[in-house]
């Protein structure tokens, strides 16, 4: 038997439940994808008072008698978590739990459900096998065709990543009009690159009606969306061009290429702005990471949120999360000569560049 004093004791004790907490997240989100799948933020909600087990069970009308004594355990580690609370001995919402609600315009529900569908977990248990070949990412080593390729032809997966990226762009763009108006004076027209169904172009066609607004997409995502006002739809493929505008938005989008993709990127973007002249800039809401992904106590949970979006675009689209030196190779290579950081939303940063 190994002889040890009792601090080192102590010491290998934390380190083996640390380890242990790691092996287990995993449970963590397939609890929570569980509670959103039988649907208990909205029957919680509707209870309208805190609501006890007994009650949850009986509101839960598919579930199988045989398992109810079961709910509580599920529930105990979401309390845990900090997704319920529990008030004169029932649960309740919590901040995070109200953002679980089905019609709420901000619910992540489909951001749950897409992220951790099996079809997107299943490149996980092939992460040390992509270490090892040429395959662009471990969806490809996973499913032998890109995500976006896959996403194509699964139309549930498809609307659901599309609804879980319009979730954050309605709660990101109410942020950007109220805080940093300013970015936008000056401008006569607008290109939102990537911009999806146009959720925050839209939101900026409301809000500044002078302002002539373009979203560009593939042709597949932007199909059978119609023009309205100053806001209209193009399909394209930003890598080979960009509709002119004043600006270019670029919402977390970089993120999902490479290096050599984003500089091509970013060249069509400057052409889209310059019109053949000096003029204009590029909008793009991303993160921008510390050196070597540090954070002191305070911002840890959202250091912790934005290695694991690095490590997703890795995993799912072969793209990847920044520094600030490295955005500003990306830049410059472009052909752009300046730049500005300005850190307001959350984890992500509003970086505006300069011709």
């Amino acid at each position: 038997m190994v002889k040890m004093d009792k601090a080192n004791v102590n010491e290998l004790l934390q380190a083996q439940a640390h380890v242990w907490n790691h092996i287990f997240n995993f449970i963590n989100s397939m609890s929570l994808k569980c509670a959103v799948d039988l649907g208990i933020p909205d029957v919680i909600h509707n209870h309208g008072k805190p609501m006890t087990v007994t009650e949850l069970v009986a509101a839960l009308p598919t579930l199988d008698l045989t398992k109810a004594g079961n709910i509580y355990r599920l529930m105990r580690i979401l309390v845990h978590s900090g997704f319920f609370g529990v008030e004169e001995d029932g649960y309740v919402l919590t901040n995070t739990s109200r953002l679980l609600l089905k019609d709420d315009p901000l619910s992540l529900t489909p951001f749950v459900e897409s992220m951790l569908d099996p079809m997107l977990t299943k490149p996980w248990d092939f992460l040390s096998v992509w270490f090892q070949n040429n395959d662009r990412t471990p969806f490809d080593t996973a499913h032998g065709k890109a995500f976006w390729e896959y996403g194509f032809h699964d139309p549930k997966l498809g609307t659901l990543f599309n609804q879980g990226l319009a979730t954050d762009s309605r709660l990101v763009t109410s942020f950007l009009i109220d805080k940093c108006k300013g970015m936008f004076e000056g401008l006569n027209s607008l290109v939102d690159v990537g911009g999806s169904t146009g959720t925050v172009c839209k939101a900026i066609a409301d809000a500044f009606p002078h302002l002539e607004c373009t979203v560009l997409d593939s042709p597949q995502v932007v199909a059978g969306l119609q023009d309205c006002g100053n806001l209209k739809y193009v399909g394209g493929n930003m890598l080979e061009e960009v509709p002119p505008a004043d600006a270019a938005l670029i919402k977390w989008v970089l993120h999902d290429w490479n290096d050599d993709e984003c500089v091509k990127i970013l060249k069509q973007c400057k052409k889209a702005i310059s019109g053949g002249k000096d003029g204009g800039k590029v909008i793009i809401i991303d993160i921008v990471l510390k050196k070597n992904g540090t954070g002191d106590d305070e911002d840890s949970n959202l250091t912790e949120t934005q290695l694991g979006f690095d490590m997703v675009a890795m995993a799912l689209l072969g793209g990847k999360e920044r520094e600030e030196e490295e955005w500003a190779k990306l830049f410059f290579s472009a052909g752009f000569s300046d730049y500005k950081i300005t850190h307001v939303i959350d984890m992500r940063s509003v970086i505006e560049v300069y011709p």
